[in-house]
């Protein structure tokens, strides 16, 4: 019988020997949530009041009559009562005398597979349960293949339910068999399977009389025994940089993580990315000085000497360092709405550093079912898939199996700030050890000032038939007649040549606009004036263009024509043939234009002729000093 469970209280002073993170899923119905309940009730974790709760709860909502619904202790969103589902990812501590436990109970719908993997992204182990009635379903293969992903090499499968099929034996042992044989296929060797009833308790806490023919252990006594060792505990120190520490003009401390291996006072580190070479001088704690701190401790560290170190840099042992790279591939998991655009630009947090992202065109998606490797342009809400990826500066990692911390990061979106993703790295497909700028005579400012002018992108923006064409060849006519050096880029013209590859989905799009931003910062670094006329309907790709050019180079122009005047006019006949659904993607029609919110120049083509708004973008253009003595 396992030792008596206590619920890990706030300001109680418990002290056990290690912590397991765990995570538990599968196919809806397979008793979850009643399984952790059942759990929590057995080992007497809970209070009077939440007893008297629970008891309340289950009478309004519960699906057990009269009886107790354990489901409840965990469920606690009105949608997941009202519709007896799990659908966000519930957390809850308790404690043993011989290990601290925190459970995440995940979703079981494929559409929540996003909430699956931000509960398992931290988890040693897992819990896997199925209806011994239905045996292995596609979900359970799901589930289990993410959990393989993820790198949680530790699972139970929980063969629940056995009480509707009278306890047998010869249902469990082929159902193990299964099981085993395709966990194995995937990687993970250690596999424990168990007979349970989460309604009855059976093999739960405590060995149940109807199983005298299992011998193993009961699901408590797993977790509580389970070795895991996910290598932090060994190899070369890391240190992850939260804060530089400066209370005063005495003390310069490093506060952050020991991510993984042993730091010792006295060692030679490395700091990444930079690479500075230093002497642990002090580890210090609240408790005063260590002489090391391992895995999982929090410390301020004191170097010897003074470097460059920032918040995200990364302490590593001299004999052993990280990688340092800017390029990788990696397994991303897509978890917004709005898929995700190659090309597009968006922010990766690794550790305590974010910096801009781009992903290549996904090498391939993975069936979370099958494990089979589809082709895929974009990546969906709780799809997954394997991309390359170029990020704005280097960062210190490791692959995501070697240490978790220094191999994953978060996808933001740079607009909004909201999660949009997670990643996992492979291996860098580029070290910036290799490569560096090479360093020119004749540089930008030098070409600016043979030409008279300095260098600037003007980004027209508008909608079909704006008028933006029109208005930027007049406004390069007028340069081209005052003696400056331009170079128009025109949507239409593009398409022939350096863009006739593209096509005109969201994902095509983002990649038109992103070559196009590359070539006119390529211009702007010949000296040159470079107009620009795209609809470029996005703003993020906008934005991209203006962040590839120094301050003061970007003019952005909103030829600002409304919807049905610019339908009206209709020069090509588009409009036309996108309301009769022959044109798809029509940008106004079937596709969003996102309008600008600081733009330079705003023209108004209902209530100005177009030499006017010409004149109007030549006045900006002096106004920057773009124009005059440079």
């Amino acid at each position: 019988m396992t030792q008596a469970i206590t619920e890990v209280r706030d300001g109680e002073d418990v002290e056990h020997a290690d912590l397991l993170r765990f995570i538990t899923c599968g196919s809806v119905d397979d008793g979850k949530s009643t399984l952790i309940g059942r759990l929590l009730y057995e080992s007497k974790l809970l209070y009077s009041d939440q007893l008297a709760a629970l008891t309340a709860d289950s009478k309004r909502h519960g699906t057990r009559g009269a009886d107790l619904d354990f489901a409840l202790l965990v469920d606690g969103l009105a949608a997941e009562r009202e519709q007896g589902i799990t659908i966000d990812v519930a957390h809850r501590f308790f404690a043993t005398e011989r290990r601290r436990f925190i459970v995440a109970d995940t979703p079981g719908h494929e559409q929540y597979t996003r909430n699956m993997v931000t509960g398992a992204s931290t988890a040693d182990a897992a819990v896997i349960l199925l209806d011994a009635r239905k045996g292995l379903l596609t979900q359970t293969r799901r589930h289990t293949h993410v959990v393989a992903l993820l790198g949680i090499r530790h699972v139970v499968l929980a063969v629940n339910k056995l009480d509707l099929v009278g306890y047998s034996k010869a249902v469990f042992d082929e159902i193990s068999a299964e099981y085993r044989a395709f966990a194995a296929a995937l990687g993970i060797g250690d596999v424990a399977c168990i007979p349970v009833s989460a309604v009855e308790g059976a093999n739960v806490v405590a060995r149940s009389e109807r199983t005298p023919w299992y011998e193993g252990p009961t699901l408590v006594e797993w977790l509580e025994s389970v070795e895991v060792d996910d290598g932090a505990s060994t190899g070369p120190a890391r240190l992850l940089v939260q804060w530089v520490n400066r209370p005063d003009d005495t003390f310069r401390g490093f506060s952050g993580r020991v991510v993984r291996g042993t730091l010792r006072r006295g060692e030679r580190v490395r700091v990444l990315p930079g690479g500075h070479e230093s002497t642990v001088e002090r580890i210090v704690t609240m408790d005063g000085d260590r002489e090391q701190a391992v895995s999982g401790h929090s410390v301020t560290v004191v170097l010897a000497d003074e470097v460059d170190v920032s918040r995200g840099s990364v302490l590593a042992a001299l004999e052993a360092p990280a990688e340092v790279a800017d390029a990788f591939q990696a397994h991303l998991v897509w978890m917004d709405e709005h898929e995700m655009l190659p090309g597009r630009r968006y922010l990766a947090k690794f550790g305590a550093r974010t910096t801009g992202f781009t992903a290549e065109h996904p090498k391939y998606r993975i069936d979370v079912d099958t494990q089979a490797h589809l082709p895929a342009k974009t990546v969906r809400l709780n799809e997954i898939c394997v991309a390359n990826l170029h990020i704005d500066r280097p960062v210190a990692f490791e692959p995501y199996r070697a240490c978790r911390d220094l191999g994953s990061f978060i996808v933001l979106d740079p607009l909004s700030n909201r999660t949009v993703g997670a990643g996992m790295i492979d291996f860098a497909t580029r070290r910036t050890a290799n490569l560096r700028w090479q360093a020119l005579t004749v540089d930008k400012r030098a070409r600016g000032v043979r030409n008279g002018h300095r260098p600037c992108v003007v980004w027209f923006t508008g909608l079909s038939g704006a008028g933006k064409s029109t208005i930027a060849d007049l406004v390069e006519k007028a340069l081209h007649a005052e003696g400056a050096h331009t170079f128009l880029l025109d949507g239409d013209n593009v398409r022939h040549g350096l863009n006739s590859d593209l096509g005109f989905t969201d994902a095509d799009r983002v990649e038109n606009i992103r070559r196009i931003a590359e070539v006119s910062a390529l211009m702007v670094d010949a000296g040159l004036i470079v107009l620009v006329s795209f609809i470029s309907p996005f703003r993020a790709e906008r934005a991209l263009a203006r962040s590839l050019v120094e301050s003061g180079e970007f003019c952005e122009v909103h030829v600002d024509t409304p919807l049905e005047v610019a339908e009206r006019r209709d020069p090509k006949g588009l409009y036309a043939k996108a309301r009769r659904g022959e044109l798809a993607n029509f940008t106004g029609i079937d596709s969003p234009y996102e309008v600008p919110r600081d733009a330079e120049v705003r023209l108004d083509t209902t209530a100005m002729s177009a030499e006017q708004a010409a004149e109007a973008v030549l006045a900006k253009l002096r106004e920057m000093r773009v124009l005059g003595n440079y």
